[in-house]
């Protein structure tokens, strides 16, 4: 019997229980501790389609299964030792009793088995340590995630060999990174075992015969120097903006042999954070793009939205139904939350782990935006036309210019976004944003000073035209008197857009159109995905379209040259070649 959001309750209900026997029968949901390892087993089971799972997981398994084939040949030094990757399995279901919920033991799902193995099962040949430093765990909410960050950092603490270990419960805010932590105290408060090796307070938790310590840090942590990393285990990394607890915690491992740091999250709807950056690497990793032998990938998700309306996908992003998730009462749970469109988008993200923004006039999805990622040789664009632009902003705050190249052979259009920023709001860093990072990439400018000098964008477009044919300099007439003047002076036509509804709109929508097909070329510019990133739509009430930011920090400086620019890109696409008259439809009209 097949099953659908639509079905009847009894229908649901019926279905689901014979499903849970059946897995329970085969293995797939243990009721209690398995004396193996099931790493191995559970990879098989999903590249045969026995366990439901989505594509990077299968992906996962596969990336495990080759690595077995790998052990022994002179460019692979890792073997997999089953032993070591149970150690964490044992310690976890016979010390570890959740806090919350009606569970007397804890037992370690074949899933779980999979990610614990793989993390503590693979070491050097040679040397026994650990192979993985790092492992993203890229799954729903409520599969357990709080239960086995305490877990995993009790082991680390007091079992996992480690001489005045250091172990570091870490999130977004001293908050919740308390609350992690109070779960951990918890755990060691109802073993007997615990409580005889371990003490606890509120300042941490200590194996006194090994001078180990278990604390909790956040982001806004007001110290974070002098640790010294053995094991970190991160949550909810989507509500990161930065890499700053990231950078601190890997920058502290050095004197560490074998050390592991753990990211645990959902979704999220911060779209230009680590995490973004780090589940695209893993997808690039499973696809064999590259290499990162030292990094685990665990990226549990739906494989299109369309499953949304079939529950018996949902475990793909939710491996623990039938554990801690009963699948009638989420189904319930969500068709009372559907039609109201910030829940449903809370469910799309948390609870099926699609990234989405929770805004429906938020311009583009995190989907659409990797359909935009062509990368051409620039080199190929010299002597070739284009129509620059840029938005002056504030001269204490960024400053953007651009070249947009319309590539008529195949309707693309090609970025060049550059921007500028003073030293002064580098150094005071309040919005944890990368500048360096940025710098480093030759995206961005630091002015020296407080302020920054507009000449430096007249040089800009100086160097530009050396290279590129730049017909025509489109800008934002706010603060551009005195250099719109000097580009005059040196030979460059220049036109005012005015920032209002009518003329911003059609530029808005065709450049949406262009987006969607993935037909903007930026060679994968971080800091234009950036501010693209943070535009969010205001309509009038003919449904004209003007940008705004997110909030103060979400900057959309170099989107708006970008704009500016292409309402004279966009023409180009559909003026006629031999005179008349033509005009142009927008999908949104239709």
């Amino acid at each position: 019997m097949m099953i659908s959001t639509n079905s009847s309750s009894t229908e649901i209900a019926r279905w689901y229980e014979k499903w849970r026997k059946e897995q329970v029968d085969k293995g797939h949901i243990l009721e209690r501790a398995s004396p193996t390892l099931l790493t191995t087993w559970y990879a098989e089971r999903v590249i045969k389609g026995d366990i439901i799972a989505g594509k990077k997981v299968i992906l996962a398994c596969k990336r495990h299964m080759n690595d077995l084939k790998r052990q022994g040949t002179d460019d692979f030094p890792y073997i997999f030792v089953e032993e070591k990757g149970h150690r964490p399995i044992r310690f976890i279901e016979k010390f570890c009793k959740p806090s919350k919920g009606d569970y007397s033991q804890l037992t370690v799902q074949p899933w779980q088995h999979f990610k614990f193995g793989s993390l503590y099962g693979w070491v050097h040949r040679d040397t026994g340590l650990r192979r993985f430093r790092e492992g993203l765990i890229f799954v729903a909410r409520k599969n357990g995630k709080t239960t086995v960050v305490s877990g995993v950092s009790l082991y680390g603490n007091s079992k996992d060999g480690e001489q005045g270990a250091r172990v570091y419960i870490l999130a977004n805010t001293k908050q919740q990174a308390g609350e992690l932590f109070d779960e951990s105290r918890a755990m060691v408060q109802s073993s007997p075992a615990l409580r005889k090796r371990l003490r606890e307070n509120q300042k941490g938790i200590f194996d006194d015969s090994t001078k180990s310590k278990i604390e909790s840090r956040a982001s806004d942590s007001k110290k974070l120097d002098g640790l010294n990393t053995s094991l970190g285990a991160f949550d909810e990394i989507h509500e990161f903006r930065d890499f700053k607890l990231i950078n601190v915690i890997k920058r502290s491992w050095s004197a560490r042999k074998q050390p592991l740091v753990i990211y645990i999250t959902t979704a999220g709807y911060q779209l230009d954070g680590p995490l973004i950056q780090y589940y695209e690497n893993g997808d690039d990793v499973l696809n064999g793009v590259f290499n990162q032998d030292r990094k685990f990938y665990y990226m549990c998700e739906l494989d299109d939205i369309k499953e949304i309306e079939n529950p018996e996908m949902w475990i793909k992003a939710n491996p623990n139904i039938g554990v801690t998730l009963n699948l009638p009462e989420l189904i319930a749970d969500f068709n009372s939350d559907r039609h109201v469109p910030q829940e449903y988008a809370d469910w799309v993200t948390k609870q099926f782990n699609i990234f989405v923004k929770n805004d429906e006039q938020s311009f583009l999805s995190y989907e659409v935006l990797q359909r935009n990622k062509k990368v051409i040789d620039i080199k190929s664009l010299e002597g070739q036309s284009c129509i620059g632009g840029f938005d002056l902003s504030t001269s204490e705050d960024f400053t953007s210019a651009c070249l947009e190249f319309p590539i008529h052979e195949t309707g693309e259009v090609f970025v060049l976004s550059h921007s500028w920023v003073p030293r002064k709001k580098v150094q005071e860093d309040s919005e944890k944003i990368p500048y360096m990072e940025w710098a480093d990439k030759k995206l961005l400018t630091i002015s020296e000073g407080d302020y920054i000098d507009y000449g430096q964008i007249y040089d800009w477009f100086v160097e530009q035209s050396k290279k590129y044919n730049i017909e025509l300099i489109t800008y934002d007439p706010a603060n551009a008197y005195r250099l719109v003047e000097e580009l005059k002076s040196a030979g460059f036509e220049t036109k005012v857009v005015r920032q209002g509804h009518l003329t911003l709109s059609p530029a808005i929508k065709d450049a949406k159109e262009l987006f969607i097909d993935g037909k903007i070329i930026t060679n994968n510019n971080d800091l234009f995905r950036w501010y693209v990133n943070n535009v969010r739509l205001v309509a009038d009430r003919n449904n004209n379209w003007l940008p705004t930011k997110q909030n103060r920090y979400r900057k959309i400086d170099g989107f708006a040259a970008f704009l500016n620019s292409h309402t004279e890109v966009m023409q180009k696409f559909v003026a006629p070649e031999g005179g008349g008259d033509i005009s142009f439809i927008s999908v949104d009209d239709l």
